[in-house]
């Protein structure tokens, strides 16, 4: 019999396409699974209003499901409340480093409009001299960093709150 839980862990195999290491339990994008007569509900939230890798999340949930024998997927997507880096699990954080990407800090980004860039460790040598180089990365939740000991270039995990 499918349960609330096995959903739960089954959606942990459904990797976020643009990290792979993180699943999007990982990163905080399944809000809630629901059971319901013969229906299961899954509730999803972008990172970003608009992220292009959405309608594929919302496939590869449906397959993975319908693969695990769970009939009658239906996922929805909410924009309230906004995703926030908060949402991401410590399991997560730790994979995003190990990955080479720096994890958010605990401050919100926004401030550099105003202030200086966040102060972001060196994924690869833990080095805190670092500095930005561009507030938007390979993807529009990253800024690029490079690393002022030992030179190497890396993507960090903007702060969203």
């Amino acid at each position: 019999m499918v349960t609330i839980e096995k959903i739960w862990k089954f959606l942990e195999e459904v990797a976020d396409p643009e990290i792979p290491v993180l699943s999007i339990i990982d990163l905080g994008v399944v809000r809630d699974v629901a059971l319901n007569d013969n229906q299961c509900l899954v509730t999803i939230t972008p990172t970003y209003s608009g992220c292009p890798a959405m309608k594929y999340i919302e496939n590869q949930i449906i397959e993975l499901l319908e693969m695990k024998g769970v009939t009658n997927v239906q996922v929805k997507h909410v924009l309230s409340p906004a995703w926030t880096t908060d949402w991401i699990s410590e399991s997560g954080r730790k994979k995003l480093l190990e990955y080479g990407i720096a994890p958010p800090v605990d401050e919100v980004d926004k401030s550099i409009l105003f202030a200086d860039a966040p102060k972001v460790a060196c994924p690869k040598c833990g080095s805190e001299s670092t500095r930005m180089i561009s507030l938007f990365g390979s993807t529009a939740c990253k800024a690029q960093y490079q690393c002022k000991d030992c030179l190497e270039p890396f993507d960090y995990f903007k702060c969203l709150k």
